[in-house]
């Protein structure tokens, strides 16, 4: 009988312990769409941590315009963001997928940084190679180019056609 009474005892503390700290809410945003909201409004946070005026020009809020575009409003997400941080282990795989697409899309940022830079340095270095010759006197006239009339004219007759 003492092992009975143990046996159910354990099971109500197990079943008691179960409970849910916030419940659902009724608009709960699903778990993938909150990861993407999520992953932007960290993008949206480096981009103000990294250039915090580049975002004061404009007008409308940035995380407003990120709740219109998956058509969340800001109670919704407040509420569906308390609902996950409630299970630990689940916002934290949230917040893990987070980082691993960061991480991604950060190096592809800096590959293409690199061949945007490459192709600058090639640029300005083709500029200082064909601008090394005499500069030009402030006085001197430059000679005017050749205009091909004849181009101009087939230009014409194809315009009144």
């Amino acid at each position: 009988m003492k092992n009975f009474v143990i046996i159910i005892l354990v099971l109500f503390f197990a079943v008691s312990c179960k409970k849910e700290l916030v419940k659902e809410p009724k608009r709960l945003i699903e778990k993938g769409k909150m990861i993407d909201i999520m992953y932007d409004l960290s993008v949206l946070d480096a981009i103000k941590y990294h250039n915090p005026l580049s975002l004061d020009s404009l007008d409308a809020s940035p995380k407003r315009f990120i709740l219109q575009k998956y058509k969340v409003d800001s109670l919704q997400f407040a509420q569906s963001n308390m609902y996950y941080a409630s299970d630990y282990e689940s916002y934290k795989d949230m917040f893990d997928q987070i980082a691993k697409r960061l991480e991604k899309n950060q190096k592809k940022a800096d590959s293409l940084f690199k061949i945007e830079e490459k192709k600058a340095a090639k640029a300005n270095k083709n500029k200082k190679s064909k601008t090394t010759g005499p500069a030009p006197k402030l006085n001197e006239t430059q000679p005017a180019r050749k205009i091909n009339v004849d181009s101009i004219r087939r230009a014409i007759r194809q315009t009144k056609r």
